[in-house]
């Protein structure tokens, strides 16, 4: 394996996470041969094709319709950027080896015999140029899940080492210390204790037995641990029995944005377990989109049978309370309006959520145009947030977000997803905007009644 620098120094001053740019990239992990990394990415993107997928494959028409859903296709206007274009070695894998005229295919050389240069541009393509968001699936007429399709072929490329830099070093990282960007349990339980202290709070770290495990993400660790105080403000505002755990905290999820099943499986099994070596009845998610889809929905797949314990997002777990009168808040009067996470939104299905606790708290709600399923995509999620090359065109297709936001005039901007708000911020000093993204969960942990 190449030597990668995977250091990721903290500003703690600023608490803006930063990851380090290589001084050169090393964008193949491992050393095999140029026609072993084709063959094993192919075998890893024909592994992938049961009946649903195969469907998809042959239900394109080709209609362009998913290339006007796409933020990045709309900044760069570079057809190559059309979603279903992206797949295109996935495509061309199942039609030699795995559809039902593979014979005639290979035979008569119709579809031809992806290279590995042709594997390192789709590279970009899949990984650089795709947050997995959803929106193309959404707007396909032949109901192909693009998006999903995406996640799978970025399994044969993980398989055959073409994974980019960032990506691939967060990810290992991950796997070997439990966290992406060094939150390690050490740091995560002085992070606890200092909120605790800094918001005369109480914690409860490591019990024994509690009704709920509370797990957050690297970037609220690092960057917003302020997210920390105001779950556990909620919570005992509830009066329910709950706890952090040390042995299983990190709900993000790199082993699934990189494209390696068995680090998704380890990263999700960490959570499974610690939930149920506390007897807990509920897990609830941060406020982190691909957390959400890492866990409900594909954490029964990692574990092998359905989860013994319920699986909420922290919107939903909020929206419940307010509903029941478990919390109790202070209407805040003003107009804000409310980025959906695409993860737990679009894919999520928890697009209600959010409103339920806006109304609540007595929020004057300027709706984005398209909001909810379809609500433009920030464009940081899926991982493109960490990988450099990317940046230019991520800055540019940001603009579509910032038109949107600006258009409701409302006064404050809210989202429930710290790496939207991570990259809501790194724009935001980019194109020097005077708007900045806030927590539902703060707001409501600001203004709980006594």
């Amino acid at each position: 394996m190449n030597d990668i620098d995977t250091e990721h120094p903290l500003d703690l001053e600023s608490k803006r996470v930063s990851v380090k740019e290589p001084e050169k990239r090393y964008d193949m992990q491992g050393e095999m041969p140029d026609d072993k990394r084709v063959q094993t990415a192919m075998r890893g993107f024909v592994r992938d094709f049961g009946y649903i997928a195969a469907t998809y494959m042959e239900s394109c028409i080709h209609c362009g319709a998913c290339a006007h859903a796409c933020h990045f296709h709309e900044a760069s206007g570079d057809p190559r950027h059309t979603p279903i274009w992206k797949l295109e070695p996935f495509k061309q894998a199942y039609k030699r080896e795995a559809g039902p005229l593979a014979f005639f295919y290979k035979a008569l050389n119709l579809k031809h015999k992806v290279t590995v240069e042709e594997l390192q541009e789709w590279q970009e393509l899949i990984y650089d140029t795709c947050t997995m968001c959803g929106r193309c699936t959404l707007i396909c007429p032949m109901s192909i899940d693009i998006a999903t399709l995406v996640g799978m072929a970025r399994h044969g490329m993980f398989q055959a080492g073409l994974v980019p830099h960032e990506l691939w070093a967060v990810a290992e990282r991950a796997e070997r210390e439990g966290s992406p960007l060094g939150a390690t349990p050490k740091v995560f339980e002085d992070r606890i204790e200092w909120m605790g202290d800094e918001h005369e709070v109480e914690m409860h770290v490591n019990e024994d037995k509690a009704d709920v495990l509370v797990t957050m993400s690297s970037i609220e660790i690092q960057k917003y641990p302020e997210s920390m105080a105001a779950m556990a403000k909620v919570l005992n505002h509830m009066g329910l029995s709950w706890t952090f755990r040390t042995d299983g905290y990190e709900a993000t999820n790199f082993g699934m944005l990189s494209g390696n099943s068995a680090w998704q499986k380890d990263m999700s099994m960490k959570m499974i377990n610690a939930a149920i070596d506390c007897g807990a009845k509920l897990l609830i998610l941060p406020e982190c989109g691909h957390a959400y889809g890492a866990l409900r929905w594909s954490g029964a797949n990692m574990y092998g049978k359905p989860l013994p314990f319920e699986v909420k997002h922290i919107s939903e777990f909020l929206a419940e309370g307010l509903q029941s009168g478990q919390i109790k808040v202070n209407r805040v009067e003003r107009s804000v309006t409310y980025h959906d996470p695409c993860q737990v939104s679009r894919r999520g299905g928890a697009t209600e959520a959010p409103r339920v606790v806006l109304d609540a708290l007595g929020a004057d709600l300027h709706e984005m145009e398209g909001a909810g399923l379809m609500n433009w995509c920030c464009g940081g999620g899926g991982g493109v947030l960490t990988i450099h090359r990317a940046d230019d065109l991520r800055h540019k297709m940001f603009r579509i977000k910032m038109d949107q936001v600006e258009a409701t005039g409302a006064e404050e901007l809210l989202t429930a997803c710290s790496n939207c708000r991570q990259n809501f911020d790194d724009n935001q000093e980019y194109h020097h905007w005077d708007k900045t993204a806030h927590s539902l969960l703060d707001l409501v942990a600001d203004n709980l009644a006594e």
